[in-house]
């Protein structure tokens, strides 16, 4: 009657198994780290770097408890592990000062970050320790203010370039088109050619506001974004941005990053296990825009800075290039471009090699086909000011498919293919905010919350055995089979686990072990009715299972709102738990009733059940049908 097939058993078992092999990566901790990666393009880490890398520990007299190479391709690096903070820092100063010539200009870099110290085998399989949050795992914390405004004006830039591009094609002459403020003001001699443009541009740009007016003997056409759409525009301009620090961030190795939007225009930027502030920042700091524009060839080169400046066109003295007039109407941006590599030209000379999506595309044929001869400029907007990063000529026709040329240097073309591969953003952003988490606090909060977990299940497990005895102790190991279960999926998913996410464990236990005691009351309900002990036991699982499943099933509900609604510390509960309402679920109906049944299910005459005192009407205890071990 109580017992289970073999095979139930055996998924048991593999499933302890798998619990113990998944959780076992977290038991094993982090070494402080340093990590070594190439600073230019011509120069590659091998194996040769890391003798290096042991040579100048060695002369430093820090000792380092492993040393090796990992990663290929472009992500190879030199890890070093130490044994101490203090050892950490001291070799990372050796490190800067033996294996660069140059500090202003290094060959490699070192950085400072926390490394697993699971084992190889284990990560074959796929066995991870959990990601820790901000707030266990210490790191810094950036708020970040994205600049609305700057976003509506490059999104006014664009429109003015379409508008012009959109009037060129039908044919449609025009007097002369100016950007005010948020406005594109576009001038004609007659009516009928306005109205034709309007028309024109109505059919293409539906997004557009158009507004006739007059100015002397001129007549006016005024485009604007509707209100949806600026708003949209506003939107999508923080939602780049948020995807183009993702891909950033991960580009240059950081780990478990946090990015999120808060409010209409700020971003989180958290980075868990970052100690190299300056690093991190560096790292998110290149909040800049990216432009193609072509050079305004009318002014002679040499005299810019004398010279009258077209009114379509701007003169920049900042950056790396010299004085350069481009025009004001943008080819392309940044979010057109959908890869970018370093490479060489036919002359072996460094060049960047572009992909551009299709409508980026169209836009390039175009502009390199009437523009053959002439330079295009690639300018970098950071912190409101613009930079001219290149100024090549365009050699021929191209479209989605090109190199950028006259790079300079490897650096330079590694340097801008970054970039331009990351994407560029919409819109430049300023810190806001900015914290500092150490990892002194994060191991406090992990020991309090480990602490406050572990006492808690201690107090339960107490009381479950003295208070149902046998059948209690089982309910314990149920209850330490659903932890097991609940942290082996938090690793196997890799799921950040935060304070919160601690808090829901708590609460999973808590979940857990209330199945138990339903189970429990409604065994001894059946033996306070004079079912034989077999039979209780049968009935009191089938029966407590509909009120089981119906609690769970609501709980779930309210977790799965909060999944979904929810962000932040919120969604981190949420998603804890969720499965820790599953695991418990698996752990008190499948598990407990398998170890009752291990246990009771082999005895064919059983006259008792170790469940603590049955009592029935009037406080009498049960003595034929449940006794006290």
């Amino acid at each position: 009657m109580n017992r289970y097939p073999v095979w139930k058993y055996l998924l048991i078992a593999v499933a302890l198994l798998l619990g113990a092999l998944y959780t076992a990566p977290n038991y094993f901790g982090e070494s402080p780290a340093l990590q070594v990666t190439t600073g230019k393009s011509t120069v590659n880490v091998t194996s040769a770097t890391t003798g290096l890398v042991a040579d100048a520990l060695k002369r430093a007299g820090v000792p380092a408890t492993a040393v090796s190479l990992e990663g290929t391709g472009n992500s190879t690096s030199v890890r070093a592990r130490f044994a101490s903070t203090d050892a950490q820092f001291k070799a990372k100063l050796a490190l800067e000062r033996d294996l660069n010539r140059d500090q202003e200009d290094p060959d490699y870099i070192v950085t400072v970050n926390l490394v697993k110290n699971t084992p190889a085998w284990m990560q074959t399989i796929g066995a991870q320790p959990m990601n820790l949050g901000l707030d266990l795992r210490g790191g810094v914390h950036f708020l970040l203010q994205v600049d609305g405004k700057a976003v509506l004006e490059t999104k006014v830039k664009g429109i003015q370039a379409s508008v012009r591009s959109q009037l060129r094609d039908k044919n449609i002459r025009h007097a002369g088109i100016d950007r005010a403020g948020n406005t594109v003001e576009v001038r004609f001699r007659d009516a009928a050619t306005r109205t034709a443009a309007r028309n024109a541009l109505a059919t293409g740009m539906p997004d557009l506001a158009f507004t006739e007016t007059a100015d002397g003997t001129d007549l006016k056409l005024i485009v604007t974004l509707k209100p949806d759409a600026l708003k949209r525009t506003v939107e999508d301009g923080v939602k780049q941005n948020i995807a183009t620090l993702s891909k950033r961030i991960n580009e240059l190795g950081t780990t478990e990053p946090l990015i999120q939007q808060q409010g209409a225009d700020r971003i989180i930027v958290q980075l868990p296990g970052v100690q190299d502030v300056a690093r991190a920042k560096d790292i998110i700091g290149r909040t800049a825009t990216l432009e193609l524009r072509m050079v305004d060839n009318s002014v002679t080169p040499g005299t810019e800075q004398t010279a009258a400046i077209p009114l379509n066109s701007e003169l920049f003295l900042e950056g790396r290039g010299a004085p350069v007039v481009v025009s004001k109407d943008i080819v392309l941006s940044g979010e057109s471009i959908s890869s970018a590599v370093a490479s060489f030209d036919s002359n072996q000379q460094p060049a960047v090699s572009l992909d551009l999506n299709g409508d980026g595309g169209r836009r390039m044929r175009q502009t390199s086909r009437d523009n053959i001869g002439k330079r295009m400029a690639i300018l970098l907007k950071e912190k409101g000011k613009y930079s001219v990063l290149s100024a090549p000529v365009i050699q021929s026709e191209f479209g989605s498919t090109f190199q950028i040329t006259n790079m300079g240097t490897s650096e330079d073309a590694n340097e801008l293919a970054l970039l331009l591969r990351s994407g560029a953003l919409s819109a430049p952003m300023e810190f806001i905010e900015e914290r500092v988490i150490g990892p002194q606090l994060g191991a406090e909060n992990i020991e309090r919350g480990l602490y406050s977990t572990v006492w808690g299940f201690v107090a339960i497990a107490i009381f479950m055995i003295l208070y149902y005895h046998l059948v209690g102790f089982f309910s314990a190991l149920a209850l330490a089979a659903n932890v097991l279960f609940l942290l082996a999926l938090l690793s196997m998913m890799q799921i950040t686990l935060t304070l919160p996410g601690i808090a829901a464990i708590a609460l999973a236990l808590g979940m857990a072990i209330d199945a138990n005691v339903l189970i429990n009351e409604r065994i001894r309900e059946e033996l306070r009715g004079g079912a034989a002990p077999q039979a209780a036991i049968t009935a009191g699982f089938k029966h407590a299972w509909d009120t089981i499943f119906d609690s769970n099933v609501t709980t779930l509900i309210v977790g799965l709102a909060l999944l979904v609604f929810g962000s932040g510390a919120i969604r981190g509960f949420a998603v804890v738990h969720c499965l820790g309402i599953l695991t418990s679920m698996f752990s008190a109906v499948f598990v407990a009733r398998g170890l009752i049944n291990l246990w009771y299910g082999r005895k064919k005459k059983l006259t008792h059940i170790s469940i603590g005192t049955v009592w029935k009407d009037g406080f009498t205890p049960n003595k034929q049908n449940a006794t006290q071990e």
